[in-house]
């Protein structure tokens, strides 16, 4: 069976394709793997609360409910990493976190966990992205991220 001209182009351009694909696919294997956990129930969580582990280690246990984040704002230092987990007291809630890529599910029963660097100072939105009912368009909180070396 031999193949024309035309052919051995288009297999070698197939092949070509399919070898690039390979290769995008096994080198964003491990460098994008910043995907929020989802992890076992537990009442823990349903209580809002941001926990200073350290100078630069926060946890804030995020509950949603209609129409609000509690708790609302969250203030830490510049340079902190913060892990999220994020839950729901009522119905499907969205936590986003637009400048920092972060985008859980709130969910009743469920627990989404996710971990965010704050590198510089600013007031960073946290918006719900599911829609929730009447209030939706208002359900907002703030992560308030300060330098407290910065001279006023």
């Amino acid at each position: 069976m031999a193949f024309d001209k035309s052919e051995k182009k288009v297999l070698l351009l197939t092949g070509a394709l399919m070898s690039l694909f390979v290769f995008s696919v096994l080198y964003a294997r491990d460098k994008y793997n910043d995907a929020p956990e989802c992890l076992p129930y537990d009442k823990v969580y349903e209580t809002p609360k941001v926990t200073k582990i350290d100078d630069k280690t926060y946890q804030v246990y995020a509950v949603a409910g209609m129409w609000q984040f509690e708790p609302s704002e969250v203030y830490i230092p510049t340079g902190s990493e913060v892990d999220f987990f994020v839950t729901s007291k009522d119905v499907v809630h969205g936590f986003n976190i637009a400048e920092k890529n972060v985008n859980l599910m709130a969910v009743y029963g469920n627990i989404n966990k996710s971990t965010v660097k704050f590198d510089k100072p600013g007031v960073y939105t946290i918006t719900c992205h599911e829609y929730c009912g009447a209030g939706h368009q208002n359900m907002q909180a703030q992560v308030i991220v300060n330098d407290p070396t910065a001279t006023k």
